[in-house]
């Protein structure tokens, strides 16, 4: 990776971006959720100071970071905005697994 990583949405300011907006999300996996009905989807729930975001990972980007979803303990997001009947949503284009920043955070 070269540069900075992208600054991250707070999970309190996911109603700012307009609707199809690129953002990144960071934050503590409080869920991971693979319902037999959703035909290899991942609904992850990750939550940081400001609140809690809801991720969609379809199959492809599933398999394609497959480790950071599933043993990751902190995840940083890039993807899209996505609201419907009063749900905000990111639909995950990348998934990175940020966990050993874990040991640097002072509460």
């Amino acid at each position: 990776m070269s540069g900075p990583p992208p600054a991250s949405l707070p999970a309190g300011w996911q109603t700012r971006p307009p609707n199809g907006a690129r953002v990144t999300v960071s934050g503590l996996v409080i869920l991971r959720q693979r319902p037999g009905t959703a035909k290899g989807v991942i609904f992850l729930t990750l939550e940081d100071e400001t609140g809690v975001v809801n991720v969609i990972a379809w199959r492809k980007i599933f398999e394609r970071f497959r480790r950071a979803v599933i043993s990751g303990r902190m995840l940083r997001v890039t993807g899209r905005i996505q609201r419907g009947d009063g749900v905000t949503h990111v639909l995950a284009e990348e998934i990175e697994d940020i966990s050993a920043m874990l040991d640097s955070l002072t509460g």
